[in-house]
């Protein structure tokens, strides 16, 4: 009740935001005219502005933001660095930084959707009521398989890691019938599903490749360098991306027909609903809606300064096809649109969906 607790004290934004995007179909803010404040020309610029990744070179937050900082470095007054801070699950680094690391401005966190999922799970330090957006992109996480493997598979090997649970949820939904309560499911996840932990990024995509395991996921960048040019893997599912109107299908993937909820439709004849969905939904919209997120704490002098970049990250044609040709093609939350996509976000965590 505790863990409760604290996550209600972030939510001061009752009931649900509209939330306008960068898009990239046409590179201007859809829906209000922007404008970004002022920075404080008198501050001088620090020595380097300080991604803090919680996890291991070569992660997927690492790619990504590796991809990401090579553009936001075109637009800011100081180099951009990348700083690693791996540790279990990788909440440390996220709690170095709400401890510690967020009172030198020149600091800004890189969270990823793993560290959503511990934020609803577990009693971590971190709360994103407390620091601003610099920048988020709407994101979606891509889940291959062998080729070998049946679309409706009756088994599957898979890695567990830090995030990954929205998958586990969808796979069980996938392969166990919708007659099954929250009991019965996880009993057939049980049964079906051989769940490897102790894994590394880099041993799961080293299994993968072997055979080891059937199926595998990644965010959409790592999918592109990690999976997509294996002439054994295809895309099994994907979750969607948020909207206004819940989850709709992913642009980049609309061919393969593959969204999570179109194939259970297809596989069971009926739309998926009841306690287990629903749980899924909320760990997934967590997860993917702040999947890639650049944070600083609220009175960071330096925020008008990087959301003004990042505005240009999201715009300027060239940053825009640099990203997507490793990405592919997301919208961007940038500043105050950012925080109030986390806003949303916050107002789907109630004692009922966290029971």
């Amino acid at each position: 009740m505790g863990h409760y607790k604290k996550i209600l004290a972030g939510l001061f934004i009752v009931g649900l935001l509209t939330i306008p995007a960068f898009s990239t179909d046409d590179g201007f803010f859809e829906g209000l005219e922007w404008a970004s404040a002022q920075a404080n020309d008198e501050l001088p610029a620090p020595d380097s502005y300080n991604l803090i990744i919680p996890q291991k070179v070569g992660g997927g937050t690492s790619v990504w933001a590796t991809i990401v900082a090579k553009e936001l470095e075109k637009y800011t007054d100081a180099p951009v660095k990348l700083v690693h801070l791996p540790s279990a699950r990788d909440i440390g680094g996220f709690n170095d930084f709400h401890n510690e690391l967020q009172s030198d401005p020149s600091n800004i966190m890189v969270s990823h959707g793993g560290n959503g999922i511990s934020f609803l799970q577990e009693n971590v330090d971190y709360n994103y009521g407390d620091y601003s957006s610099i920048g988020l992109m709407n994101l979606n996480i891509i889940v291959g398989k062998l080729k070998t493997l049946e679309q409706f598979p009756s088994a599957v090997s898979f890695s567990a890691g830090s995030g990954m649970t929205p998958e586990a949820y969808a796979m069980t939904m996938l392969m166990c019938p919708p007659e099954n309560n929250v009991h019965g499911y996880v009993a057939c996840f049980e049964n079906k599903v051989t769940w490897v932990k102790g894994m590394s990024g880099g041993e799961r995509r080293l299994a993968f490749r072997r055979g080891e395991l059937t199926a595998t996921r990644e965010n959409p960048a790592a999918y592109l360098k990690h999976v997509a040019g294996n002439d054994d893997a295809e895309v099994w599912f994907h979750h969607g991306v948020m909207s206004e109107e819940g989850h709709v299908d992913d642009p980049n993937y609309l061919t393969c027909e593959c969204q999570f909820e179109d194939m259970y439709e297809e596989k069971w004849g009926q739309k998926p609903s009841g306690d287990f969905y629903n749980a899924y939904v909320l760990l997934k919209s967590f997860r993917d809606g702040l999947q890639k997120a650049l944070w600083v704490a609220k009175d960071n002098p330096y925020r008008d300064r990087l959301v003004e970049a990042m505005n240009q990250v999201a715009t300027n044609p060239e940053s825009v096809q640099a990203i997507e040709a490793k990405v592919g093609k997301y919208d961007w939350f940038t500043g105050d649109w950012g925080d109030s996509h986390r806003d949303q976000l916050m107002t789907l965590i109630t004692k009922d969906t966290l029971n």
